[in-house]
């Protein structure tokens, strides 16, 4: 038999770990965006998981979009 070893590990982030990551970025707009599903998360309990992963991509793009556009 085969086995696949991988050593890829996935940091998961609670909403206030996630929150220190993007600075400016609140934790009450961490789980607004996990509850609308703008931000893929894990819901474990009571608690938003949130792959670090996608959390710098999803701002990324947010930023992207909102290059340009005069405030």
């Amino acid at each position: 038999m085969n086995t696949i070893e991988h050593d890829t590990k996935v940091k998961l982030l609670t909403i206030r770990q996630a929150a220190g990551v993007i600075e400016g970025l609140t934790e009450y707009r961490i789980r607004q965006l996990c509850r609308t599903g703008e931000l893929p998360c894990i819901k474990a309990g009571k608690k938003y998981l949130i792959n670090e992963q996608t959390l710098i991509g999803v701002i990324s793009k947010m930023d992207r979009h909102f290059e340009g556009v005069d405030q």
